[in-house]
Order: structure tokens, then sequence, then C-alpha cells
């Protein structure tokens, strides 16, 4: 039989397309990591300090993968702490049980205990990072996930000569989680940090560190004329940060792992949850230039480490002897320069993956964020470091939100066992209207009280959502980092005062947005975001300094299941942690959890080198090859 030529152009197409479509997958790769968290001691700042980290290093190792792989990451937790990892700003499309924090998507690797973090990287380019998402053990367990092109395609700017992978912390000659507990405790703040840091590194400025070439002091080495991409993270913990190079200028191409319209300028500004990608052409005569980090503190009055990190731009024919350039950093509250480089980026509208923000919305919220005050009760010690015999707290909507205990919130909306974990009453509006932004509130005693609640926001899947965070002069107006897991957001507007619904829509930029997963709310202001809940599952959604998450600034969004086997939520996979063999704090752990990971150690640095990890796995005792 004859088949009609046309018909055997249609074969042909559908043939090709199907082979484009294979080869796609074919390049696609399993990429596997090994995590080993474990405590161990590194020396800083005249110190050694005993850290908990991940195979040994601060920061952690750098995961580069390709868009489109899959991600297999096997935790082992050898540390005396509960343990969770988060993937920050990967979309977890129908992967939310490997998104991470405690409590919410999972209970806590307990101790001795293991699991592995399953995910793809599809949609996304660029710089992301990974982090601890249980206690304040984020300060020293995290690292840089890196997502390229995959391969065939390139970046939509020129190709850089080289990447440099830029993450900025927060030092404590201190353990952390001491000194969380202690906060906890008094009810109040908990102690500032001694140094921030580059790569792990505090830098010349600080006593103890120098700018010559042992380790103290991070350095970039370049070649004139030639141009790096820098992947700058804001791996901090309560402080928002200024970042500059001596002599040098940066074009912005990209945030959160979203492209941008090139923008120009000398000092990026990134909160923590934040990543930036500039470029950066090494122009200059060859020397060595300071790469410098220090804190925009938005918030009058309060206690910050006003000091500054420090690292070395080192040209190729540079010499040595001569000290390096110092940066003109902004003062730590210049709130201008840092609105002015948050509100100007843009979206890339020619880029890949960029879609158009949604024009209709189906749910609106106004969220109120800030501090408050929650009773002590008849424990007058726990009161000693907050306010009025009032320990600190923070609310969205006046809601402080409680982690649940027993079960993680998205193992209870998959039972279907939310009664007794959760609610889904959370407020989307104020229950309280006010002036919000009025300091003469800052201390109004029937504004500052807060409930204790695990309150949940459900939408229906693929609606659209548009969030105005509100901020507040409760206690004292800060700007405050909201961090959306499982999901990117379009950032339409960010102003100062208070949220006007019939004026500041018409500010809305609808063509162009940045896309963010973390967007910092001006202090005394607000920031309008809209996304698509295309994603089921439970997404938390939080301010991500740390001590605020601690006192409740955060909700949670329940996405609901589409109607389709491919829009609704996978079951968990089997190893996926128990509650029951944790701590809700991740502080206090068994004593025959301790003799397990003891005896553990003995056996890994014994003479087989082999370790025996102790485990309440069903087959008994579970053999790890030693990493």
């Amino acid at each position: 039989m004859k088949m009609h030529s046309g018909v055997v152009y249609v074969v042909i197409i559908i043939w090709a397309a199907a082979a484009l479509s294979l080869l796609g997958v074919a390049s696609a790769e399993v990429i596997e990591h090994t995590f080993n968290v474990h405590n161990f001691t590194v020396e800083r700042l005249c110190r050694r300090q005993e850290i908990t980290g991940v195979n040994g290093g601060l920061p952690g190792p750098t995961i580069r993968a390709r868009e489109g792989d899959t991600l297999a990451v096997h935790v082992l937790n050898h540390s005396p702490y509960n343990v969770t990892i988060h993937w920050h700003g990967v979309l977890q499309q129908l992967s939310g049980w490997a998104d991470g924090p405690a409590f919410v998507t999972q209970c806590p690797i307990a101790p001795g205990q293991r699991y592995t973090y399953r995910f793809n990287v599809r949609g996304q380019e660029g710089t992301l990072w990974w982090h601890a998402h249980s206690s304040v053990l984020r300060a020293t367990v995290h690292g840089a996930l890196v997502i390229l092109p995959r391969e065939g395609r390139s970046y939509p700017f020129p190709v850089p000569y080289h990447d440099f992978t830029i993450l900025l912390g927060e030092w404590w000659n201190a353990n952390v989680v001491d000194i969380e507990n202690e906060a906890i405790a008094r009810g109040g703040a908990p102690n500032i940090s001694d140094a921030f840091t580059i790569n792990g590194y505090p830098g010349g400025l600080y006593n103890c560190s120098s700018t010559s070439k042992t380790p103290g002091t991070y350095r970039m080495r370049v070649i004139q004329g030639k141009t790096y991409l820098l992947r700058i993270i804001n791996a901090a913990l309560n402080n928002q940060l200024f970042f500059k190079i001596a002599g040098h200028s940066f074009k912005v191409v990209a945030v959160d792992a979203a492209y941008t319209a090139p923008y120009d300028t000398d000092v990026v500004v990134v909160a923590p949850g934040q990543t930036a990608d500039v470029l950066l052409v090494a122009d200059q005569p060859p020397a060595q230039y300071y790469v410098a980090a220090r804190p925009y503190a938005s918030a009058a009055n309060a206690v910050f480490d006003n000091t500054t990190t420090t690292g070395v731009l080192e040209y190729h024919g540079a010499v040595p002897s001569e000290p390096p350039k110092m940066p003109d950093l902004p003062l730590y509250n210049d709130t201008p320069t840092a609105h002015r480089f948050y509100s100007n980026l843009t979206g890339l509208v020619t880029g890949p993956f960029w879609s158009a923000p949604p024009c209709e919305v189906d749910e609106k919220m106004l969220i109120t964020i800030g501090l408050g005050l929650a009773d002590c009760g008849d424990n007058v010690a726990a009161c000693s470091g907050g306010i009025n015999r009032q320990r600190l707290a923070a609310s969205m909507n006046n809601a402080s939100f409680q982690l649940p205990t027993k079960l993680s919130l998205l193992e209870a909306m998959f039972r279907g066992e939310v009664n007794g974990v959760y609610t889904t009453d959370f407020p989307d509006q104020p229950p309280a209207k006010f002036d919000y932004t009025n300091a003469s509130n800052s201390l109004n005693a029937t504004l500052l009280a807060t409930v204790k609640s695990t309150r949940l926001r459900k939408v229906k899947f693929n609606s659209t959502v548009e969030i105005v965070f509100q901020n507040t002069a409760l206690i004292g107006a800060e700007n405050h980092p909201m961090h959306l897991h499982g999901f990117n957001f379009y950032v339409l507007a960010q102003g100062f005062g208070n949220y006007n619904p019939l004026v500041d829509p018409g500010k809305f930029n609808l063509f162009s947005p940045q896309q963010r997963n973390t967007i910092a709310v001006p202090a005394g202001g607000w920031a309008a975001i809209r996304f698509r809940a295309d994603n089921p599952g439970v997404w938390l959604l939080h301010c991500h300094l740390d001590v605020h998450l601690s006192w409740g600034l955060s909700t949670a969004i329940v996405v609901e299941n589409g109607r389709t086997p491919s829009t609704k939520l996978p079951p968990p996979p089997a190893d996926l942690p128990k509650c029951e063999l944790s701590t809700h704090s991740g502080v206090e752990i068994p004593y025959l959890l301790i003799l397990k990971i003891f005896i553990s150690s003995l056996v890994c640095y014994g003479v087989m080198r082999t370790c025996f990890v102790l485990t309440r796995a069903r087959s008994g005792y579970k053999r790890v090859a030693p990493q």
C-alpha cells in the first residue's frame, strides 16, 4: 500500500520530535552525593571550635548539576542533633518529600539515622544553595547548589571565563545550638555573631586573621581582561549584607536562580536566603583588591554585629607585598541603597523559562509581619530576656506559628489525618486593622499580644495567589526576608508606608517583574508578590532571619491535589524519617542514642575503616561504606 507523501512527512516530524525528546531525557543525569553530617573542630579567630558540618568542610560541598538532572543526596547523620536538609529555592515539583524543613515536609533525621533526598532540578538555572532546616544548624551546615544549563544550551549572557561561588556567613566563638537554647530559656534574642565570613573565613580585619596565604582569608585569583561570574549566596543567620569589591563594578544577570535583565551596580545587597549571579570584568591594574561584606541593619536601635568580612581579589602579576585596596561600603543603615538595588531589578523576558505573571488572581491575602510578645505564665526566669516580663515572639496576621511534633504537616495532609496537627484557617487579612508602620504603635500591648497556633492557608491546585506582605513597626520596624518554599514568585512592587489597595496596584510591574523565592520586605513598608499554586503539597512561608523563624514568624500554604495522577502528590519514600525517632528541638537526645553514636564512631575510625552505623532499620545493623 502506497503511503501519501504528506502522511510520510507527518510521521517523520513525529519521529524527529520523539527522538529529540528522548535525547533530552538521555542528556539528563542522576547526580549522587553522600553527606556525612558530623561534629568536627575548626580554627577561627584564634580559637578551636567544634561545629556541626558536612563532610568535614565549612562551607559544605558544592553540588553542581545541569538543568534537568536528578539529584540523589544520601544524608547520614553522625551528629548528636536532629538534622534535615533544605534545598533552598528548588521548585520540588511533585517532590515535596525532599523539601526538607523539619516537621513540615518530614520528621528530622535522628542521630544515627539516614535519609535520601531525591528530586529533579528541571526549569531552573543559576545559583541556589542547601542548608540545615532544623534548630540553628544552618549556621555551619550549608553549601552551594549550582544548576548549569543543560548540554547544548548556553547562558543568556556572554560566557564567563570562570565562575566563583561566594558564600557569605556568620561565625560564633561558641556552640550555636547552646546559644539558641540559652536565648530560648531567657525568652530573648540570641547573642550576636563574632564575625562574618566569606566561604568560611572571616578575613584580615579581624584579630587572628590576616591577608597572608595562611587560612583566614578567602582569595580569588583573576587574569586581567577576563570576565568572571560570581555566585553570591547569603548564608548568614540574621543579617542582610552589602557586598562590594574595591575598584570594580558588577552586572547582575540573575537572582535566586532566575535570570534578570542586566543591571549595572557597584554594590550587591543580599538578604539571608537570597542569591545573586553577577558578572565582573577584571579591568583594573594588576593588584590586590578587598572583597568585602558588611551588614545592612534596618532595625533602629537593635544590637547587631557591626563588623566587616573581607576576602582578596588578586590579579595575576600583582605584587604580593602591596596592601589590598578597600572598597567604600554603604553605611549599615543605608536603606535607600538597599531599596534601590532590590526594586530596580527586572526579569529577563527573553530568557529561558520566562513566563508572564498571571493577570487574574484567585486568592488575595494581606499579611502583616512583625514582632510581638508571648506570656511566660509563672516561669519568670523564662522572660528575663524579653520585654515587660514577656517573651519575645513574632507573628503573621497575629498568628505565631508552632510546629507539630508527632507528625509532619505533609504527612498529615497526605494521610488525611490533619485533626490535632494543623488547621486551615490562617486569616487572609489582619485580624486587627491599625496604622501598621506608625512607630507610636511599637509597644502597644494589645497589638503585641500573639497567639501560638498551627494555622495554615489552603488553596486549590493551579489557583493564582497574590500576597501583600505588610511590614509593621511593632517593637521596631525592620526589613524581613520572606521565603516561600516550593515556588518562584513574581515581585510586583515594593514600597514604604501602609499598602493602599486603591492606589498601589497601579505600581505593579506585570510586564517584566523579577522572580524570586525570597523577598526582602522593606522596613516600614510592603511588598506584593504573585504566583501560581501548581505544586501540590505543604509549603513553608517564613522569615529567613533565623531568630524570627524560631519566634513564630511563619505559616504554610497547603496546595490541594489536582485531578490527574500527574498533578497529585506521590506517596512518601520508604525511608522517610519517623517522628518517634527524634526529639522536637533537635537538641536533647536520649542517652542510649548517644551511646550508639559513640560506638559507631569507634568502629568508623577502627582498623577495618568500615563504618557500621547502628540504626533502627528493619534489617537491623546497616552497613555503610566509609566516606
